[in-house]
């Protein structure tokens, strides 16, 4: 009996610990800093990161008040009735044609694309899967790990400058601070900045004082709004963003509530009032410390939380600009984020069928399979970049080409060869690009391009039968997007008929040969020297004289 007795008291006695040590370890492994958090409520969430940022309580509510401040104190209020009276200034009209820089701790892995931030962290994804293999575990090596490995070392802003004059650009548009939270600029809201880590500089600000010594106009990108959800899915997984003492620099990391294409109208996100207000505070020291010409935003800023602010932020913007210039700023927004009259218009690697009466934007990128750098990646040939920036042009259009940097602060030689290719084509037929407008129709030809968002690609090779048209003053310019085999070119718009314009002179820019051309009932012949003055297309300076009769 003794001996049962003793053996079922230890039996139980070891039972207890057994359920001891389980319940230990489960509660260990529940307050793991790294162990996912999907499931939780998104105000906590929320409060975690507020609490992390809240050593900027102060400097944020001083930009806020000046916000408010600059929206009593000009001709723009802060609602859209007010904002739709905005007209785009003549220089951005003249202009044509942008740089765009996609450059951030992203480019350190230089895999898949900019959005290795976010795919890294997406179980199953092949960035997900390069991680592992090449750095370990997201808990043990998360984005944040990057930072010290972004470097810029070999960074020259001078250098970028004159390379950027040299293509034809007249602005620059760096991105300040992507969907990955690290902000590219000295920011006075947040410790995680690469003026305080990596490369421990202003690369915003030197590239600033760069490009305006070139005589080139700055602008600014932010796609920080969207950092709000941008590290959601990382929460689904045990990872260094589900950690609070990281919560300053990964966010909120709210989950994303939309389907994937959905309109903005359908996004259901949490969205705090604290990072709205974090966002438009953001956005306003961008204004304040870099006096832009340009503030582009990505989608999202057209999300239903965000949208009262963006209507502060548009009137502090457009006021604040007058201050310190001759011209209102100019906003890019996407899809239907702000009401058409109030801001330009931008599209994602896309164009449109047809001339645009209101000014609008086209934003593509050189490389084909990232906005930013990464290894392996391919590249649009010159031709590519003048024909789309012709055919934009034509319709009323600007065209911002992107470019993405190494990590070390060095432009790959494919993308400076692009550069200097179409900086050459520009440089014979820059007359008929810059500073021009539309003429009554955009061109004729057997080839239309695939219009919308994401379709840039899609468009045929151009025929010696397509041209576009531009306008300047009393000049018309014939863009030919084909030498001819025939050494004629046939322009189908310019019949004679009764009340049409009599061509007067046809001459070929970057060409001294005296054309001859005859005006037919079945178009404009003109017929061209042996070999064009420049390479990918030409054009045609034509002026008129008094009508047909």
């Amino acid at each position: 009996m003794m001996s049962r007795k003793w053996s079922l008291s230890q039996s139980l006695r070891t039972r207890n610990w057994v359920v001891v040590v389980t319940f230990a370890v489960s509660v260990v492994q529940a307050q793991s800093p790294t162990a996912p958090t999907a499931g939780e409520d998104p105000a906590i969430i929320d409060q975690a990161w507020q609490q992390a940022s809240s050593k900027y309580d102060s400097p944020r509510a001083t930009l806020l008040k000046q916000v408010d401040a600059a929206d009593r104190q000009g001709p723009f209020r802060p609602d859209w009735e007010s904002l739709t009276k905005y007209e785009v200034p003549e220089w951005y009209k003249d202009a044509k044609f942008g740089i765009f820089i996609h450059w951030g701790a992203y480019s350190v892995p230089a895999f898949g694309n900019e959005w290795y931030p976010r795919n890294m962290y997406r179980s199953g994804s092949e960035e997900y899967k390069h991680h592992i293999a090449t750095y370990g575990s997201q808990e043990k090596f998360g984005y944040k790990d990057f930072l010290p490995m972004f470097k810029a070392e070999h960074f020259d802003a001078a250098a970028w400058a004159k390379l950027f004059k040299e293509a034809g650009a007249k602005y620059v548009v760096p991105v300040a601070e992507h969907h990955d939270g690290f902000a590219m600029y000295d920011s006075s809201l947040s410790d995680w900045t690469v003026a305080k880590m990596g490369p421990h500089r202003d690369t915003t600000g030197e590239l600033a004082q760069a490009v305006r010594a070139e005589g080139l106009h700055f602008g600014v990108s932010s796609h920080r709004v969207e950092h709000n959800f941008f590290l959601g899915v990382a929460r689904e997984i045990p990872s260094d963003v589900n950690d609070p003492q990281y919560a300053s620099f990964y966010g909120p990391a709210h989950t994303w509530v939309s389907p994937w294409g959905a309109p903005l109208s359908n996004d259901f996100t949490y969205v705090s009032t604290a990072w709205a207000d974090d966002w438009l505070a953001r956005s306003a020291e961008l204004v304040e410390k870099y006096h832009p010409d340009i503030v582009y935003f990505d989608w999202w800023i057209g999300q239903a939380s965000i949208r009262a602010n963006l209507t502060r932020f548009a009137a502090f913007y457009y006021n604040h600009s007058l201050k310190f210039g001759d011209h209102v700023g100019v906003i890019n927004y996407k899809d239907n984020a702000m009401q058409e009259r109030a801001a330009v218009l931008d599209l994602e690697r896309g164009q449109l069928g047809d001339i645009r009466p209101l000014y609008w934007q086209t934003d593509t990128s050189v490389s084909n399979k990232s906005w930013g750098y990464i290894q392996n990646d391919t590249f649009k040939s010159p031709e590519f970049v003048v024909h789309q920036l012709i055919d934009i042009v034509s319709k009323n259009g600007n065209l911002l080409l992107n470019i993405g940097p190494r990590s070390d602060g060095t432009i790959p030689e494919e993308v400076q060869q692009v550069l200097h290719d179409v900086g050459a084509w520009l440089k014979v037929n820059g007359e008929a690009i810059y500073g021009t407008r539309p003429w009554r129709t955009y061109g004729e030809g057997p080839t239309k391009v695939a219009a919308g968002s994401f379709h840039d690609t899609d468009t045929a090779k151009y025929t010696p039968e397509d041209f576009r048209f531009t306008t300047k003053k009393d000049v018309l310019y014939a863009i030919g997007l084909a030498w001819p085999p025939d050494g004629e070119g046939v322009i189908r718009s310019l019949a004679q008929s009764v009340g049409s314009e009599r061509v007067l002179s046809v001459a070929l820019l970057g060409s001294d040969a005296k054309l001859q051309f005859e005006q037919r009932s079945d178009g404009l012949h003109v017929h061209l020297p042996g070999q064009a003055p420049a390479k990918y297309a030409y054009a045609l300076r034509i002026t008129f004289g008094p009508s047909a009769r």
